[in-house]
């Protein structure tokens, strides 16, 4: 009897959160990312012309420097702002990324100076996809997060597929000026969006029932936050595999525009013709065939075939010498972007609701940790290899570029290969778990762990390690 009332209430429990976060949808943390990285992607020519003009000596190295540090403060604040988010609600920080990842965007005709002072600094609050899988999390099942995380990757590759042509024409036709402006206008869109129509994802109840566990140093320490990795082998394995292979697509990310347009000679137009083209088949990988691939073969070798489109794609352009091989690269690394979302929803379907800020944050922590290292790491090895951004137009008697395409045109991509390698290794040894191995984990004693039987983890935290009375993710069962 006493069982069945038990039985009753955890289900009124879980209708009560159910409707308490009825309002919030997808469409929300879609519409967010779509606005807030459609106004960097109108920024694409701009940024580059920028960049050249305030740093034309060495240019590769200090863009490596100025994305590093931003990378490294987003490491260093990811899991605080994961934390917080758990206690106080998604609504209010993601408003606080948005805005910050914003606020460099009209200093860039102001003072580019100030414009790069502030990229580096907005790292601090520069996690958005952090708050926003968290905000996904809270309102999607354990069986939708996947494609939902991947719904949420594909906005990003759609934001960019028509941004940097419309940015492109606008700057050939009206000037920079004008794209600084429709994409600061973008950016103040994408903030009141969310202050005036984003909804509060987090249950009301379990915000209520958070205050009485404010967060600790070692929830908000990154440093921490990597050492508890240590205590899980199967965390332990998923974090390596994403620093590994989002080391090289950090530094990627940061220079290879830059890198299009310097070695292998693209116009801006056909900038944007590639970025549009890679992100139209980004959506079609992350929505369609990533859906497909996780029925089908599961999320472990999901991740694995992600990671060997990944190596695939580095190996081409770090040979790659003619625009037609870029091109053709470009195809395979749209069907890599499937690796991330099949992580996240890896690691989601391993922690508590109440613990997802804090699971998302320590992943984002690490590819910001990433964002440091690599931009840092590929701009030292274009410097000591001599690829250098002398001059936005091919110089007369520039025979040396030319030379190089013999050879390895793009050195550090072929870093970035041998790092995927070892990615792939490691991702081989993640143990390939199904959700109904779980369903016998061991039930939480406070009364916040209704959301822990919720979540069918294939993870189990041991209640007798004090250490992890509020695990980040729960113990693996092997």
């Amino acid at each position: 009897m006493n069982r069945e009332k038990t039985a009753t209430a955890g289900a009124s429990d879980i209708m009560l959160v159910r409707s308490s976060r009825g309002r919030a949808r997808v469409t929300h943390a879609v519409v967010v990312i779509f606005l807030e990285f459609f106004a960097w992607g109108l920024l694409t020519t701009p940024m580059l012309t920028v960049l050249h003009e305030t740093f034309p000596q060495h240019t590769f190295l200090m863009n490596g420097l100025v994305q590093g540090v931003k990378g490294f403060l987003s490491f260093l604040s990811a899991p605080l702002i994961g934390a917080l988010s758990d206690i106080w609600g998604r609504k209010s920080f993601l408003l606080m990324t948005v805005f910050f990842t914003c606020a460099p965007i009209p200093f860039m005709r102001i003072s580019p100076w100030w414009y790069f002072a502030l990229i580096s600094v907005s790292g601090i609050f520069a996690v958005t996809f952090s708050v926003i899988f968290a905000y996904v999390a809270d309102i999607t099942e354990e069986h939708e997060r996947s494609t939902a995380y991947g719904l949420v990757s594909a906005t990003f590759a759609a934001s960019l597929v028509t941004s940097p042509a419309i940015g492109d024409f606008l700057s050939a036709k009206y000037g920079d000026s004008l794209v600084v402006l429709v994409a600061t206008v973008v950016a103040v869109a994408d903030i009141a969006f969310v202050f005036f129509v984003v909804p509060e994802s987090l249950p009301d109840k379990m915000r209520l029932t958070s205050w009485g566990f404010p967060i600790s140093w070692e929830q908000a320490d990154p440093f921490a936050s990597l050492r508890r990795v240590g205590k899980d082998s199967t965390v332990l394995l998923i974090c390596v595999t994403v620093f590994l292979s989002y080391l090289p697509e950090a530094g990627q990310y940061s220079s290879f525009f830059l890198y299009l347009r310097q070695v292998i000679e693209f116009s801006p137009a056909a900038i944007a013709g590639f970025i549009a083209m890679v992100g139209i088949l980004s959506i079609v990988a992350q929505t369609l065939f990533l859906s497909v691939l996780m029925r089908t073969i599961g999320n472990k070798n999901t991740v694995l075939m992600g990671l060997s489109f990944q190596l695939f794609q580095l190996v081409w352009y770090s040979f790659g010498s003619e625009p037609w091989m870029m091109w053709a690269a470009g195809t395979v690394a749209a069907m890599s972007s499937i690796t991330f979302p099949a992580i996240s929803a890896l690691v989601s379907h391993s922690a508590a609701p109440d613990q997802q800020g804090v699971a998302q944050g320590m992943i984002t922590g690490i590819r910001g940790l990433c964002n440091g290292l690599g931009p840092a790491l590929y701009g030292f090895i274009f410097y000591v290899f001599h690829v250098e951004l002398d001059d936005m137009e091919p110089v007369s008697g520039g025979t040396t570029p030319k030379a190089e395409k013999l050879m390895v045109p793009g050195p550090p991509f072929l870093f970035g290969a041998c790092a995927v390698v070892f990615a792939l290794i490691v991702a081989i040894f993640i143990p390939n778990h199904k959700l109904g191995d779980v369903k016998n984990c061991s039930t939480c004693k406070s009364s916040t762990s209704l959301s822990h039987t919720q979540s069918g983890s294939p993870l189990a935290t041991s209640t007798s390690d004090a250490e992890d009375i509020e695990p980040l993710l729960q113990d693996s069962s092997l």
